[in-house]
């Protein structure tokens, strides 16, 4: 089973190919960053985020994949940002008819690396030794992407449908 985690912003998308071999086995295919400049229109940073998240749909023919449930703190405007990106994302997997599911990030980080507070630089130092690669191959704006692939792996494989993800 091939899942497409995703960690949507609007200027840094974070994105984790995981292969899940069964039983708390995984491999990393990809993981990095769909950026956008600061100085670009939110309408170019969404063209550009739907054509990333195509382009490595055709690479990878993922099976499904897993996004960050959104935090809305007391920014009205971040949060309209937020949901812009991940519209953008979510438009560019349905029609590409790839099934998502949302985690919240401390489900996920507490799944993939066993603490749900854990920082970027803990989870991508534990997961290069757990999955024996090298820590500098591993983007810090990915690591939440590649816990949420991990922990939608896990509940796939333990065939815990009441524990998945909510379906987006």
């Amino acid at each position: 089973m091939i899942i497409f985690g995703l960690d949507p912003a609007i200027r840094t998308t974070g994105y984790g190919i995981v292969r899940a071999l069964g039983s708390g086995r995984y491999e990393i295919l990809d993981c990095g960053v769909i950026e956008n400049k600061k100085t670009m229109p939110h309408s170019e940073c969404l063209r550009r985020l739907y054509g990333g998240v195509n382009e490595l749909i055709d690479l990878y023919s993922p099976d499904c994949a897993a996004m960050e449930e959104p935090f809305v703190g007391r920014n009205s405007k971040t949060a309209i940002i937020l949901g812009m990106a991940r519209g953008g994302i979510l438009a560019a997997l349905a029609v590409r008819g790839v099934p998502a599911y949302s985690y919240m990030p401390s489900v996920a980080k507490r799944a993939a690396v066993g603490s749900g507070g854990a920082t970027k630089e803990q989870v991508a130092y534990l997961l290069a030794a757990e999955l024996k690669i090298n820590v500098n191959d591993i983007p810090l704006d990915s690591t939440d992407a590649l816990s949420l692939a991990i922990c939608h792996a896990q509940r796939a494989f333990c065939n815990l449908p009441d524990k998945m993800g909510k379906s987006i």
